[in-house]
């Protein structure tokens, strides 16, 4: 007979450091985009004096811009949500299909819609020359690095396409940050709104381009989730 011992019963499931910081990571993104989406909800009532474009009152008539405006914004909370299960090595390898389908929606919303609107957008962008190149040369490496990615599944290089999606991705959570770094800007500093956005216009996507080659480079949970 099988007698259980005290030692037996001591044995605990190691402790997985990088389990934690990515359910933590994961939990983080869930509430940004819980945040992005009480944002710009109230644009669905199609009010044109409201939050953001309380701003654009001096273009808000010209219909390309309405258009553009309106395409940019709700494909990219489609976007953002997606992102969220791209990179769960536990959904690409035991339902790849749902990968892949999340991944075109992902894919073709900012290469078709939300792209094109977003660089047609930075034209008219608050902050002046210094922001509007900011979020043009964004918009420009936020379609490219989706296409890189893109091209590199439809060739079957799964490692390409993994790292150019991590970069693409990053460059879509700029929407989130540039939202934090003006709060905080706003809460801890006399800076008015047009100053601290021409601040903040560069470093809200730069930082996240960096945080995600330090990922690449300095990790090792990316080749566990794409191999081949």
């Amino acid at each position: 007979m099988y007698v259980i011992t005290l030692s037996d019963m001591s044995v605990k499931t190691p402790f997985r450091p990088a389990t934690v910081f990515a359910a933590l990571g994961l939990a983080a993104l869930a509430f940004f985009s819980w945040i992005m989406f009480n944002i710009i909800w109230p644009y669905t009532s199609g009010r044109l004096d409201i939050d953001f474009l309380l701003t654009k009152q001096h273009i808000i008539h010209l219909l390309h811009y309405r258009i553009a405006f309106y395409l940019h914004i709700f494909p990219a909370l489609l976007v953002l949500l997606a992102g969220l299960t791209q990179f769960s090595g536990t959904l690409l390898r035991n339902t790849p299909a749902i990968h892949r389908w999340i991944g075109r929606v992902y894919v073709f919303s900012i290469l078709l819609v939300c792209g094109p609107a977003g660089m047609w957008m930075a034209w008219y962008a608050n902050g002046g020359t210094f922001a509007r190149l900011s979020f043009l040369v964004l918009s420009g490496l936020w379609w490219w690095t989706t296409w890189i990615s893109y091209r590199a599944i439809r060739t079957g290089d799964i490692r390409k396409h993994g790292a150019w999606m991590i970069r693409s991705y990053a460059l879509t959570l700029s929407a989130v940050t540039l939202r934090l770094m003006q709060f905080g800007l706003a809460m801890y500093s006399d800076i008015d709104p047009e100053t601290a956005y021409r601040l903040v216009a560069w470093p809200s996507w730069v930082l996240n381009l960096a945080v995600a080659e330090l990922i690449l480079r300095n990790t090792a949970w990316f080749s566990r989730i794409y191999r081949k």
